[in-house]
C-alpha cells in the first residue's frame, strides 16, 4: 500500500498557478492520500469547491473531506431564497478502499490580536485496507506558535490512543440499523505539522533521544516513517518559499504506529512536485 500526504496551498503552485489537474496527477497514484488546506469560497483560488473538484480529478478514490474552519463571507437572501457563502479551510483523506467512519477531531486553539489563526483540525478516516482496517488521520497544525503546536500535538495523541474507549464516530450502530466499524489499533498520522526534525514539538510527538539507548518504539509514540528506515538527511525539505526558492524547511511528515513499524518498506519525498509550495510525503506498507 501506498501513502502520500500533500499540504495542497489552495491549488496554487510554486508557479502561482492554479492547477488541481497537476496536483491529482502527482498523487494520483497512491493508495492512501491525505491533503491539507483544502478550500471552498476561498477568494485566492477564485472561490472553487476543491473537494467536488477533487474528487471529480481521482474518481477511483473514496473521500472525506472536514473543515476546521467554517465562516461566513457574505450569505445574503437572493429572490426570497437564503443563499449561503462560506469559507471552508480543512483536510481531506481520499482512499481506494471504502471509508468506514469519519470525523473530525479539532485541535486546541488560542485567539491570536495579530497574526492569522485558524481552527485546525485532523480528519480521521478508518479504512478497510487490504492488511486489516487501520484509522488514517490528515493533520495541520498551527503555524505560528510552537506552545500551541505542542498542545495540539498532546490533544491528538490523546485521542488518537484513546480511540477504542471513546468509541470513534459511532459505537452501538446496531441499534440504527447500521454495521458497527472496526475499532483498530493501528493509524497512520500524515500532515502538515509546521514543526522541523528534533524541534521540542517534534519531540512530544515521537519522544525524546535517550542518551544511550537512543530513541525508541514505545506503545505511546508514532514512528516518523522516514527518519525510522534512514530516508532523511540534514538536506532533506517539504516546504519550498514561493518567494525564495532557496529557503527551504521540512514541516511535513507521515507517522506510523508502533503495529505498522515492521511493515514499513519504503518512505520518499517527491522533489520533482510543483503543483504546491510543499513536497508530497510518501511511504509503502507491505
Amino acid at each position: 500500500m501506498k501513502f502520500a500526504s500533500y499540504n495542497i496551498q489552495y491549488g496554487i503552485g510554486l508557479d502561482g498557478r492554479l492547477d488541481l489537474r497537476r496536483i491529482a496527477g502527482e498523487i494520483g497514484n497512491a493508495d492512501v492520500i491525505a491533503l491539507q488546506e483544502v478550500t471552498r469560497g476561498f477568494h485566492r483560488n477564485d472561490g472553487i469547491d476543491m473537494v467536488a473538484e477533487l474528487q471529480a480529478l481521482l474518481p477511483a478514490h473514496f473521500s472525506v473531506y472536514w473543515p476546521a474552519c467554517d465562516i461566513d463571507i457574505g450569505s445574503t437572501i437572493e429572490d426570497g431564497r437564503a443563499v449561503s457563502r462560506r469559507f471552508q479551510f480543512g483536510n481531506m483523506v481520499l482512499s481506494r478502499y471504502p471509508i468506514l467512519a469519519s470525523r473530525l477531531l479539532p485541535l486546541p486553539r488560542s485567539r491570536t490580536l495579530d497574526k492569522l489563526n485558524l481552527q485546525r483540525g485532523a480528519t480521521e478516516a478508518v479504512i478497510a485496507a487490504p492488511g486489516g482496517a487501520l484509522r488514517v488521520y490528515s493533520v495541520h497544525l498551527d503555524h505560528v506558535y510552537r506552545g500551541e503546536r505542542i498542545e495540539q500535538i498532546r490533544h491528538l495523541k490523546e485521542r488518537v490512543l484513546a480511540y477504542a474507549l471513546e468509541g470513534g464516530a459511532i459505537s452501538g450502530a446496531e441499534e440504527f440499523g447500521l454495521p458497527q466499524p472496526p475499532f483498530p489499533d493501528d493509524y497512520v498520522l500524515m500532515g502538515d505539522f509546521n514543526m522541523v526534525p528534533e524541534s521540542p514539538e517534534y519531540c512530544a510527538m515521537v519522544g525524546d533521544v535517550d542518551g544511550f539507548y537512543g530513541r525508541q518504539i514505545r506503545a505511546t509514540y508514532p514512528v516518523d516513517v522516514l527518519a525510522g528506515l534512514g530516508r532523511r538527511t540534514t538536506e532533506s525539505y517539504s516546504w519550498i518559499d514561493p518567494q525564495n526558492h532557496d529557503h527551504r524547511m521540512f514541516l511535513d511528515y507521515c507517522f506510523v504506529s508502533h503495529g505498522l513499524v515492521g511493515r514499513l518498506k519504503d518512505a520518499w519525498i517527491d522533489e520533482t512536485a510543483t503543483g504546491s509550495d510543499h513536497l508530497p510525503v510518501w511511504f509503502e506498507l507491505y
